[in-house]
């Protein structure tokens, strides 16, 4: 009678397994797969983040004596324009989902892979140039090149492109060129998951907050930006879904049965690495004026953004439904510095600092004026 019973148990989960594949196409996942493709992709989202902070460091560095020699400041995100981006990007995210509504994906999807493929390996080149460089033997002479190209004559002449680079950038370019023509022919998950990291450092990077208002700002409309469009709307899933370009991170979920040719992918957005990023990086920024041995803010808000993509792959999983990573993110890397700022006593300080404080400008004008005002008294007394 038991033997029986199980018999029928096991044909009635054959009958609802084989319902399921038929309905959805997709093979369905085991425990383990799931454990290993969201560990991957956490891991996959917190080292580009951790690189990319110290490297910010150093690109600072570099903007404040490109400062001091030249005067020219860098470009910042104003606090209005990081107001504003979760609408332009609310724009472009809608205009996307009606491209692939109303017009082919394979033709849409193939303009942009190009236009990845491009983009995809200068990130490669930027960041694997010194590793590269270090591997090239010694037998390749390190020739230095120069491609400069100018408009004008005279003293109307201005650069057009000037751009250096030696014999081993071409090797480095040649690498990168087989790992895009690789995501070009099969669009494989690896090849994807190559150019996005990179675009991630590169952006944490690059990509610079000036102060701890502005991140908030940014934070806060981006926060309502991803609960809209994943809750509210299928537009933020049906471009994910569609959109086949290294703007996502992806990880197969049947990479134990089906090994590197797994079809069933759990994926991260890189907005939901580089917008927490970026806010990251200010933070190593800012403990590093402080000059103190310890990284507080930056190592506690690295954490919590860690403990926050935890929570959203657990729920993700549990409710199995697509989760606005933001929601989970954007309330641990605002609340944890905040916190530590209210505990150690340094909120004024840590709302004071600025990568590029506006008032260098006003102060060398009122030095400015006062110079010529004390000229003009010597002067009248002369």
């Amino acid at each position: 009678m038991e033997e029986g019973l199980k018999d029928v148990v096991d044909k009635i989960n054959e009958s609802l397994s084989k319902n399921e594949n038929s309905t959805t196409g997709r093979i369905p996942s085991t425990p383990e797969g799931m454990a290993i493709a969201y560990a991957s992709l956490v891991i996959m989202a917190v080292l580009p983040i951790f690189f990319g902070s110290y490297r910010s460091v150093k690109h600072h560095k570099e903007q404040q004596k490109h400062y001091e020699a030249s005067g020219e400041k860098p470009e910042i995100m104003s606090q209005r324009e990081a107001a504003m981006f979760p609408l332009i990007a609310s724009v472009s995210l809608f205009g996307l989902y009606l491209f692939f509504q109303f017009f082919s994906k394979e033709y849409v999807n193939l303009l942009l892979t190009g236009y990845f493929f491009f983009l995809g390996v200068i990130a490669m080149c930027h960041l694997s140039s010194p590793i590269v460089s270090s591997l090239v033997p010694a037998a390749i002479p390190k020739t230095s090149y120069h491609i400069h190209f100018t408009e004008g004559e005279g003293d109307q002449i201005q650069d057009v492109i000037s751009y250096k680079f030696n014999l081993h950038d071409v090797v480095c370019l040649i690498c990168c060129s087989i790992v895009g023509a690789w995501y070009l022919v099969q669009k494989h998950w690896i090849a994807n998951n190559l150019f996005g990291i990179a675009f991630a450092i590169n952006a944490v990077e690059m990509l610079h907050l000036n102060n701890i208002v502005t991140g908030c700002i940014l934070l806060g409309g981006l926060f309502v930006y991803d609960i809209f469009w994943v809750f509210g709307t299928d537009v933020m899933v049906t471009v994910a879904k569609s959109f086949e370009a290294p703007i996502k991170l992806v990880f197969p979920q049947d990479l134990l049965e089906h090994g590197f040719g797994a079809k069933n992918f759990a994926m991260l957005g890189l907005g939901d690495i580089v917008v927490p990023g970026i806010f990251i990086a200010l933070l190593l920024r800012y403990d590093q004026s402080m000059n103190r041995k310890s990284h507080t803010y930056f190592y506690s808000t690295f954490f919590a953004y860690f403990m926050g993509l935890l929570m959203t792959m657990s729920i993700m999983q549990f409710f199995n439904h697509a989760q606005p990573a933001l929601l989970y993110l954007v309330p641990a890397c605002i609340g944890t510095p905040l916190l530590i700022g209210l505990i150690k006593g340094d909120i004024k300080s840590l709302f004071s600092y600025e990568d590029h404080p506006s008032g260098d400008d006003n102060k060398i004008q009122d030095s400015t004026k006062i110079t010529a005002t004390k000229k003009v008294a010597v002067n009248k007394n002369d």
